[in-house]
């Protein structure tokens, strides 16, 4: 099923790589961005030489109107078929009683509320309940969301365990109206998220630990995705498949 696919997230890492093998497999793309500008227009560029159109989008997930914007520039560009609920942010190693609430907040604003608002207006356009033709999500959960984060992040944790619920529970509610709603939870992957809290080294370190003694990488990741966004996954609905090297 290709069409129309939003990336959130979409200027680097993960988002990047799943927007340009989106773009392989015959999709044009809105790449929404938060902050980095040239990043997203260098996503659209590597989309555009698979020939296929993409626009970047600067938008906060965690804001409704950042959100409505993001969607009407898919609709400007045709029929939604596809999301991808990639954006998420992580933060500081901390253990709960040195989080403020801010930070608390803003950890499930932008990565359980900011996956709430894509998914609410994708079925909005989707489902055949509102005229739609049918789509499929896919949402990004973690590992963490098992192993739990303690003493690093539990509210990243805790966010990502409540995507694995949503995932499950948004399938099961809109399975009889064309869609289907999957998530991918990624183990340990080769990306900049690292240095962004601080720990550059981090996949080194825990490279020996991991069973397959390497990383994954950002494209391994975007397979997943794919194939979940796929008809040959036609009959996947309410599954957050393991990325992690069988951590």
């Amino acid at each position: 099923m290709a069409g129309i696919a939003i990336v959130t997230g979409g200027s680097r890492g993960i988002g990047r790589a799943t927007a340009v093998l989106l773009a392989e497999r015959g999709y044009d793309v809105v790449v929404n961005y938060n902050a980095d500008a040239r990043a997203a227009e260098e996503t659209v560029a590597a989309v555009n030489a698979h020939g296929r159109q993409a626009v970047a989008v600067k938008g906060d997930v965690g804001s409704e109107a950042d959100v409505l914007a993001i969607f009407a520039a898919a609709d400007r560009l045709g029929r939604l078929t596809a999301l991808v609920n990639n954006a998420g942010i992580v933060d500081m190693q901390s253990r709960l009683d040195e989080m403020s609430a801010a930070r608390i907040e803003r950890m499930l604003r932008v990565n359980v509320t900011g996956s709430f608002l894509c998914a609410r207006e994708a079925v909005k356009r989707m489902s055949t309940r509102h005229g739609g033709q049918g789509g499929a999500i896919v949402n990004l959960s973690s590992a963490a969301a098992v192993l739990s984060g303690a003493g690093q992040y539990v509210d990243y944790a805790a966010s990502k365990g409540a995507i694995d619920v949503f995932t499950l529970g948004l399938a099961r509610e809109v399975a009889a109206e064309g869609i289907r709603v999957n998530a991918v939870r990624p183990g340990i992957i080769d990306t900049e998220i690292h240095a962004s809290i601080g720990q550059p080294d981090r996949v080194a370190q825990i490279r020996d630990q991991l069973p397959m003694k390497r990383e994954g990488t950002a494209r391994e990741v975007a397979q997943a995705i794919a194939w979940q966004l796929s008809d040959e996954a036609s009959y996947t609905n309410g599954t957050v498949l393991n990325v992690t090297g069988g951590r």
